[in-house]
């Protein structure tokens, strides 16, 4: 189950994310919907980066019944990014939410051997989504 906590004022439709949750975990999820400025403080303040960024995520610690863990997306980017590349907010939402998933479920892109990147490709696939993940991460 998502527990979303949306911040702005953008509108966004949850069902994807929510098929996406229940086909790859049964842990609930803390999803936060916030503004560049506030995800700025909270990358400054958790991983000490001074600047705002598209999607966090923050595992929590793995009990029994405890929540998976947070996701915090930014507004800006999903409505900046759905613009760029030219599809949906829904889709450009969906697309950041996977990403934060996957690094609670133990992803990580920046020291894996492609691992991440085949699992959001799946999830593109199986949920119909738009291939621009995959590309702008590619580099």
């Amino acid at each position: 189950m998502i527990e979303l906590d949306n911040r702005t004022l953008i509108k966004i439709n949850t069902d994807t994310v929510d098929a996406i949750v229940d086909s790859l975990t049964k842990k609930d999820i803390e999803l936060i919907i916030t503004n560049s400025h506030e995800m700025r403080e909270i990358n400054k303040t958790h991983r000490n980066i001074d600047k705002d960024t598209d999607v966090l995520s923050f595992p929590y610690e793995d009990m029994p019944m405890s929540p998976l863990g947070s996701i915090v997306i930014s507004s800006f980017y999903v409505e900046e990014k759905a613009k760029e590349f030219g599809h949906t907010i829904d889709d450009e939402f969906v697309l950041l939410f996977i990403h934060g998933l996957l690094h609670l479920l133990g992803y990580d892109h920046e020291v894996d051997n492609g691992e991440m990147r085949e699992k959001e490709a799946q999830l593109i696939k199986k949920f119909n989504l738009p291939q621009s993940l995959i590309v702008r991460t590619e580099g």
